[in-house]
């Protein structure tokens, strides 16, 4: 994937995180409620929002990533990332409890994360020295 692509990937990926924390923020809750989690309520609503902090800190870091790193790997380890952690956080939120292995996914998903941070290191130790320095 190109530095354009990723870059335009982790905005398009940002629009939706801020879409779905604004979600969050003012109709979750009663949707949660029209849907019969009344019970889990807070449970569920932590899950959305732990879901949505990550998905947004690693679409800014895809963005970075576009623009100063070489690692392919890293380019695809974070929408990865995105898909298994806060995917699943997500569908938990509003499938029925017949929908909790979902749960088994979720450090998928963050140790997808941990590889595309752990890759953009290995790109930065391996670049160049800046000329500054």
């Amino acid at each position: 994937m190109s530095s354009r692509h990723t870059l335009a990937l982790g905005a398009l990926l940002a629009a939706a995180g801020v879409g779905l924390g604004a979600f969050g923020a003012h109709g979750l809750e009663d949707r949660l409620l029209q849907l019969g989690y009344e019970a889990e309520l807070r449970q569920r609503l932590e899950w959305f929002e732990t879901g949505v902090k990550y998905h947004l800190y690693h679409a800014l870091g895809l963005m970075v990533v576009s623009q100063v790193s070489t690692s392919r790997a890293a380019r695809i380890a974070f929408p990865l990332g995105i898909a298994l952690f806060s995917g699943s956080l997500y569908a938990m939120t509003f499938l029925s409890d017949d929908w909790s292995k979902l749960g088994a996914v979720v450090p998928l998903g963050g140790l997808s994360f941990i590889v595309g941070w752990v890759l953009v290191a290995v790109a930065a130790w391996r670049s160049t020295p800046d000329s500054a320095s």
